[in-house]
């Protein structure tokens, strides 16, 4: 039962494998290239027979095995569909997925794969008699098909060498196609990984944070709004050459549009904590950065009062014991089964600037663009483009129903970007505001047979990881900031043409909040050409 399982497998749910390696191979010589998809055909059978024997134990086997077959009927779906592989921070945003988002996968193909390819032959293996034998025969045989897989395992590598080596140099990712023991093998480090960051109390940073000499000389309250956009990518922001018009309201503010920005991850648990951090893609280090206080905290410490106003799926740990709260919480009646769309983030937002004291820095997390269903994420009357998917399960559109879907949900954050940059222009003259709107990640729309995001970093498309950033600032913020006038807006406009990445942004708000400290990296913060580098408080 555990090699017939295992052969089954193969073609059940793991041919996207297979067909990534005829791509890999497609220039390659024919011979090379069947040897080394025999080769890695063998390898994935003989693996699943190593993870079988070893926890397939007389009674346990069937039940392992049709739970096994379901979590594989599942993983493949969704490789198949979206072509998503099925890494760590994969299998975290799986575990952070709250219903709504869920819900809006659960779609009649994915029904028909579990039911086909899982819940059928789960339910045959699970009832397929099995004839007991003595234990210590049991246990010779077990022994002997272990042994004798991990000799073929031996002499598959050894026959393809050449070929295979070269594919774990090249497509080390491709290990996480293999299904259902990527499922188990991403999943138990992503756990271990909350496991142990929920028992590890975050490690405080920028210590020395104190506020520098303008806070001395300020005359009214300073606002900083950070927006964190969801899944917008820069190939469809309206204000970047080339793109159709999906920022109509914004074209006609007085903005500061960057268009060679690189985001931190292509999803949002990566690059949330990455944004925050004072290190971020260019010397990755995710334990370092989960395990360590953002810059939200450094803030506080420096006096800056901070808020995380939440559309999604929480700060990923950005703003852990800081004043914090979604939006559906606050919603008399709630929201509806999709989400809040993002215009209740501005609820009252006129009102806390009037009420404003001191120095304060609120980050407005939306909802965004997150997908599938981008049709959800939008008022019917900003349906500019059409036909617009109006489907949860994108195949059943075509490409272009798809992306003006998308396009059309673009032109709603527009709508709420401008509306925000209105409410602090309103009140310019009784506080200092600046409003920061930048992208988590970015998306794919069917380019190379890709949907929505999540490729990791090192083999993932531009689409995903190129994403649009827009600064606004009202008039009195240089004088507010103890910035010469116009420099803040100068050095914005010097930078927005140059290829930027989401580490400029750690360094950038400490500059503009005017906090000191050891972490700020002058050669990363946009404006350092403004400051006098004159002492501290």
């Amino acid at each position: 039962m555990i090699v017939a399982v295992s052969l089954l497998w193969l073609p059940l749910f793991n041919l996207p494998l297979l067909r990534r390696m005829l791509e890999v191979n497609a220039q390659s010589a024919s011979g090379q290239a069947m040897l080394s998809i025999a080769a890695l055909a063998v390898l994935v059978v003989a693996i699943h027979v190593l993870v079988l024997g070893l926890v397939g134990i007389h009674r346990l086997l069937r039940p392992v095995i049709a739970l096994l077959t379901l979590i594989a009927a599942l993983a493949a779906h969704f490789i198949d569909a979206y072509g998503v592989m099925l890494d760590p921070s994969m299998l975290r945003n799986v575990l952070a997925t709250h219903p709504a988002e869920a819900s809006e996968l659960l779609t009649a193909r994915l029904a028909f794969d579990v039911v086909l390819k899982g819940l059928v032959p789960a339910a045959i293996l699970l009832f397929w008699p099995i004839r007991p034998l003595p234990w210590q025969r049991a246990l010779l045989e077990r022994a002997a098909l272990l042994l004798g897989t991990l000799v073929l395992i031996v002499v598959t590598v050894w026959a393809a060498y050449q070929p295979l080596s070269s594919l774990m140099r090249n497509q080390r990712e491709l290990r996480y196609l293999i299904t259902p023991v990527n499922v188990l093998w991403s999943g138990g480090v992503a756990l271990s990984a909350q496991g142990q960051q929920a028992l590890t109390p975050r490690i405080p940073i920028g210590l020395d944070a104190i506020p520098g000499d303008s806070w001395e000389k300020r005359q009214r309250p300073l606002v900083v709004v950070m927006v964190v956009g969801e899944t917008a990518r820069a190939a469809n922001w309206g204000l970047n050459p080339g793109a159709r018009d999906t920022t109509p309201q914004l074209r006609r503010l007085p903005v500061i549009n960057f268009s060679q920005v690189e985001s931190c991850g292509t999803n949002t648990e990566v690059s949330l904590p990455c944004m925050f951090a004072p290190v971020g893609r260019r010397d990755y280090d995710e334990r370092r950065i989960r395990s360590q206080e953002s810059l939200l905290h450094v803030l506080q410490r420096a006096g800056v009062q901070v808020h995380w106003l939440d559309n999604q799926s929480g700060c990923k740990g950005v703003c852990d014991g800081l004043p914090s709260e979604f939006v559906k919480d606050r919603t008399p009646g709630g929201c509806p089964s999709a989400g809040c769309l993002d215009d209740r983030l501005l609820d009252g937002l006129s009102d806390r600037l009037a009420q404003a004291k001191g120095t304060q820095f609120w980050v407005l997390h939306m909802l965004g663009n997150h997908g599938p269903s981008y049709f959800r994420r939008y008022p019917e009357a900003f349906e500019h483009f059409r036909p617009a998917c109006r489907e949860d399960d994108l195949h059943r559109c075509s490409v272009e129903a798809v992306i003006n879907a998308y396009d059309n949900a673009l032109r709603f954050t527009d709508h709420v970007l401008s509306r925000a940059i209105e409410s602090l222009a309103s009140l310019s003259d009784r506080v200092d505001s600046a409003l920061l709107y930048v992208s988590d990640h970015g998306e794919s729309l069917g380019e190379k047979g890709l949907f929505l995001h999540g490729i990791p970093y090192r083999i993932a498309p531009v689409e995903q990881v190129r994403v649009p950033m827009v600064w606004w600032l009202s008039p009195g913020l240089d004088a507010s900031i103890g910035s010469p006038a116009g420099c803040t807006e100068q050095a914005l406009r010097r930078g927005s043409g140059q290829p930027l990445t989401h580490d400029h942004l750690f360094h950038s708000l400490l500059g503009l909040l005017d906090v000191r400290t050891a972490l700020r990296e002058p050669g990363l913060d946009l404006l350092a050409g403004c400051r006098s580098g004159g002492s501290s408080r």
